[in-house]
């Protein structure tokens, strides 16, 4: 099995909707379906046991909904990409899923190409948000405080331009000619002293501080990348 395979966990009460997107995905030779779930209980089970890359999570599920199977699974693995993918649009979905730690936020309608890109960027450390809904996101979030920004440094400052804009690690490592781990490190303090949980809420406090554009959070076709 290739070392950089993208696991992939499905969460959707409707069979012909996860048998639909594990058919799709699968056509891809980078990706591997390795579970889905019909429950936010089995999702929250099935993490558990196979520690996939991203999970493809539906809101509105039986014995348990997609909001509370996200909290339950960002306290044993924060480190997977969970991406919701509903058919809701109203703001109470969008903001308590982004709370509770999902890095996406799709809507089913989205083109194909555009979930799996979607994917591959979870993996980059990136976030996705359906252009419907990315706007509002940003409109949503609380204000920070004046004195917020006068904790970070001028590096990490930088570093958080950088992440708002969609960037990777990698890709921020090589723009500001640093260590691939002084990086790490910068995102690290950027959270720590911004109370932030992951690095999508952090390009979130960026855009509502007006520290880049909203529209340079796109990525080079058009799509929104935080």
């Amino acid at each position: 099995m290739p070392d950089d395979l993208i696991r992939v966990l499905i969460a959707d009460d409707h069979l012909v909707v996860r048998k639909g997107l594990r058919d799709f995905l699968e056509t891809y030779t980078d990706i591997q379906v390795v579970a889905d779930a019909e429950n936010g209980i089995q999702t929250v089970e099935l993490a558990r046991e196979y520690a996939p890359d991203v999970i493809l999570m539906d809101l509105q599920m039986p014995k348990m909904d997609g909001i509370e199977a996200i909290e339950q699974i960002m306290v044993f693995s924060p480190a997977t990409s969970i991406i919701v993918l509903t058919s809701y649009t109203e703001d109470e979905y969008l903001f308590s899923a982004m709370r509770a730690g999902a890095r996406g936020y799709l809507l089913k309608n989205v083109e194909p190409e555009d979930l799996v890109n979607a994917i591959r960027a979870a993996i980059r450390g990136q976030a996705t948000l359906h252009p419907s809904v990315a706007a509002r996101l940003v409109q949503g979030i609380e204000h920070p405080g004046d004195d917020s920004l006068t904790n970070l440094t001028e590096r990490e400052l930088d570093v958080l331009r950088l992440i708002a804009r969609g960037k990777s690690n990698k890709e921020i490592s090589e723009e500001l000619v640093v260590a691939a781990g002084t990086v790490k490190s910068h995102v690290s303090n950027i959270l720590s002293k911004l109370h932030l949980a992951h690095r999508t809420q952090a390009a979130l406090y960026a855009l509502k501080r007006r520290l880049v554009p909203l529209e340079d959070s796109k990525d080079t076709e058009g799509r929104k990348i935080v």
